[in-house]
């Protein structure tokens, strides 16, 4: 915000019309900086986050690769992924050029993020790590950012 005397005024929101819910992200700042995310929603400023926001979900270890030797067994062993939720600073995340068609709508909601609701929490991580498993051994089809948002970042 500009200070104006003793007034303080908050910047104008940027808007950014490319961040559509399915664009697939890349976290720059924190605990996930680097890891690749999917835009669930996005916010223009709330009470508690008076800045540009988006609730993401992403994955957070990425599944290890597979060859056609390996059995089924070890195969589902190694597709496992493990996801993370999160309100990321719309600053703090670069869009790529991939959408996605996982459907995280169904199964992620703005209301079960609150800090109370660590079950609820752990229920949605759980939902959401079956979501994207189940994906990852369906074949990416047609859509290449299916494979680029299951590959492990490499820089």
């Amino acid at each position: 915000y500009i200070a104006q005397g003793k007034v303080r005024t908050h910047k104008k929101m940027v808007n950014f019309p490319f961040l559509t819910p399915g664009k697939v992200v890349i976290i720059l700042q924190g605990r996930f900086a680097g890891k690749k995310a999917i835009i669930v929603k996005t916010f223009e400023g709330t009470y508690e986050r008076r800045f540009g926001h988006a609730l993401v979900a992403g994955i957070e270890r990425a599944p290890l690769k597979v060859t056609k030797s390996m059995d089924q067994k070890k195969i589902l062993k190694r597709s496992k992924c493990k996801p993370f939720v999160k309100f990321v600073n719309l600053r703090h995340i670069m869009p790529t050029r991939y959408s996605v068609d996982i459907d995280v709508k169904s199964v992620l909601k703005a209301s079960d993020m609150a800090p109370a609701k660590s079950k609820e929490r752990k229920e949605l991580k759980k939902n959401l790590k079956e979501l994207f498993n189940k994906r990852y051994l369906q074949k990416p089809g047609s859509n290449p950012g299916i494979k680029f948002f299951y590959e492990k970042l490499r820089f």
